[in-house]
């Protein structure tokens, strides 16, 4: 036995708080304990079971002192896009419905962060986390399952632990839509400005670009897909290098709705137009698209649902319940504006001054 562990000498009554520091956990895991709750490994179990023994710890009347609220954190890689906000949205109201506090971060994929962000967690002893489009050290999962909090992952970056519930949408089928949308029309040369490649929906709305493409009997052209970053500025940019090749596509499919924007500025900087001289698909369809000019065809991905999804799944594991499936998907769908349209010829010749960067003009 340490020192740490030994009962005070006053035997005075000892309390969960106390139990929690000297077993190192969260004040909610030694309360799943006393109840007898199932959600909490069998050796921190075991750990704090032997030191509510060792202080003779009773478990106090329910109506002693009001029930703490449940509180939840909600971790983004960053905060910096509306696709964040539809998420927010969503989590905020199903949290608020079932009586529960959201704690927002950002961790913005350093490390230091993410460590920081882990103490504060320990501090305001949370009952729940989800993670959305990020990723942590195995380091800080393992703290995670000690302390006995629920983790939930959201659109998750790779390929998570077995036992880590999983939230996504329908990338590969999202992007068979767009791509199989733009075909019917009769575009032939259908370029892509793809999102960031770790992640795991873009790869799947690539393969989604290229199995429509393969289906049609054509081959996927290198030249015709460039990367992008989820943001605007790189839709502009991967728009322009299209623009620049001795035969532009005739369509794009941009794998998120802010690249899209950044493409359709592109043409216009160049005085050309979405769909007559270029058709352009989106992928998220954010309230804002629907007021673009033209507004967006775009694939729609259910973020809200996402989180509202997420909220039930998290508070489910913290009343010990297991979800029926590890992995949900969540069905995307096309929706078809006036951002699309057939093919209608070659490009106009440009003035050599026409191109300029991204910005306001």
């Amino acid at each position: 036995m340490t020192t740490q562990d030994r009962a005070p000498a006053s035997g005075g009554r000892v309390t969960i708080t106390e139990i929690a520091r000297r077993a190192g956990v969260s004040v909610p895991t030694v309360s799943r304990v006393v109840n007898g709750r199932s959600d909490v490994s069998p050796r921190t179990r075991a750990r704090v079971e032997d030191l509510l023994r060792l202080h003779g710890y009773r478990k106090r009347p329910a109506a002693a002192s009001p029930a703490r609220a449940t509180l939840l954190d909600l971790v983004f890689n960053d905060l910096d896009s509306p696709w964040s906000v539809e998420i927010i949205r969503g989590v905020e109201e199903v949290a608020h419905a079932a009586g529960a506090g959201t704690v927002v971060s950002a961790i913005h994929g350093r490390s230091g962060d993410a460590r920081e962000w882990m103490r504060n967690l320990r501090s305001r002893a949370s009952d729940g986390v989800i993670l959305v489009t990020s990723a942590l050290e195995p380091t800080l999962h393992e703290q995670l399952r000690i302390l006995g909090v629920p983790l939930v992952v959201v659109d998750p970056m790779g390929s998570p632990a077995d036992d880590t519930p999983t939230i996504g949408a329908a990338n590969w089928s999202g992007g068979l839509a767009a791509t199989e949308h733009l075909l019917a029309l009769g575009h032939r040369r259908i370029g892509l400005i793809a999102g960031p490649p770790r992640l795991l929906c873009s790869r799947a709305r690539f393969d989604g670009y290229r199995a429509a493409l393969e289906a049609a009997g054509l081959a996927v052209d290198d030249t015709l897909v460039v990367p992008g970053d989820f943001r605007p500025e790189s839709g502009f940019t991967g728009c322009t290098a299209l623009l620049e090749l001795p035969e532009p596509p005739t369509a794009v499919f941009a794998a998120s709705d802010q690249m899209a924007l950044g493409a359709i500025e592109a043409l216009r900087r160049r005085g050309l137009r979405a769909p007559e001289d270029m058709s352009v698909v989106g992928f998220d369809d954010l309230p804002e698209v629907r007021w673009s000019a033209p507004p967006l065809t775009t694939v729609r991905q259910p973020l809200a649902d996402m989180g509202k999804l997420a909220v039930r799944t998290v508070l489910g594991l913290a009343r010990g319940e297991r979800p029926d499936s590890p992995r949900v998907e969540l069905g995307t769908e096309l929706v078809v504006r006036s951002s699309t349209a057939p093919p209608r010829g070659r490009f106009p010749s440009l003035p050599s001054d026409a191109i300029r960067g991204p910005g306001p003009s």
